[in-house]
């Protein structure tokens, strides 16, 4: 890899954009992470071997993705913007067999690599702000589910998937992203390790591969959709929240009663409030149903 550039320097990088016409756009929420020490720490996060094949979503002009290539491993990167998709593939990486450049929207063209290689080794990225819990759970939903993820988020949406029962943050992302993996918060970065310093903190989430998924492959499916109407109104009950729900749509009032009796879980309680048993036990006498 010849390419050799300052990625810890602002005035480096807006040279660069200069020179290329290019500003950073509010619209795709780029910030560029500025410091080699915590890329170098996210790389460790991923417990990378050579040869490997690593997707990262949103390399922005290649910061993380120069000290991944460093490890042999082969990485197919997905860019949205046009500008930086010219720096990656003519100027940074132009010269290196292991990077492949994918253009567009991650979540449009994700899954075609996805059906003609299936699942890579890794997946990473510094995530867009406004779309990170998106692309996290499009991957889980459509069972792309490699060995562990990393990705770098807004502390709030790395809160959501790494929350326990009980807590504020427990939500049906906690639920998707637990069923199939350990989560949890490898390190906090700040804003001022960005440029430009978003408003925002911001935390690296490490996702391992469970052996065996806390949910039966048989009611995946149900699962999901239970959650999804459990989750629906947080201030509502459990009780009406399916009512209202897909299963409610499905079974009626006296189906919701019965499922709700024959799970064992009280009806006056909210979402928040139930454990994993609780959400499992609904959603197999749903499925029994």
């Amino acid at each position: 890899m010849s390419w050799k550039f300052a990625y810890d320097s602002p005035k480096a990088i807006t040279r660069l954009l200069d020179a290329e016409g290019l500003s950073m756009s509010k619209k795709f929420g780029q910030n560029f992470l500025l410091s080699r020490h915590i890329r170098e720490n996210i790389v460790n996060e991923l417990s990378l071997e050579p040869q490997m094949k690593v997707w990262e979503v949103g390399p922005g002009i290649g910061s993380l993705t120069a000290n991944i290539l460093e490890t042999g491993c082969a990485v197919t990167a997905f860019e949205i913007d046009h500008g930086f998709c010219r720096i990656l593939s003519t100027q940074a990486f132009v010269d290196d067999e292991n990077f492949r450049l994918v253009e567009g929207d991650a979540l449009k063209t994700w899954e075609k690599i996805f059906r003609s290689e299936g699942t890579p080794d890794r997946i990473c990225g510094n995530l867009p702000y406004n779309v990170g819990s998106i692309v996290i759970a499009k991957l889980l939903e459509n069972e792309c589910l490699p060995e562990k993820m990393v990705y770098t988020l807004q502390k709030e949406v790395a809160d959501r998937l790494s929350a326990s029962p009980g807590e504020k943050a427990w939500s049906s992302f906690s639920l998707l992203a637990q069923m199939d993996y350990t989560v949890k918060t490898a390190f906090t970065i700040s804003s001022s390790c960005f440029y430009p310093e978003p408003n925002v903190s911001s935390s690296v989430i490490t996702m391992v591969k469970r052996e065996q998924p806390l949910v039966d492959k048989a009611i995946r499916a149900v699962f999901l959709s239970v959650v999804r109407d459990l989750f629906s109104q947080k201030r509502k009950t459990i009780k009406n929240n399916l009512l209202s729900g897909n299963v409610g749509a499905r079974f009626g009032k006296d189906g919701v009663a019965s499922i709700l009796e024959k799970s064992g879980v009280d009806p006056g309680k909210r979402a928040e409030q139930l454990s994993w048993e609780h959400f499992i036990s609904i959603s197999e006498a749903v499925s029994s149903c």
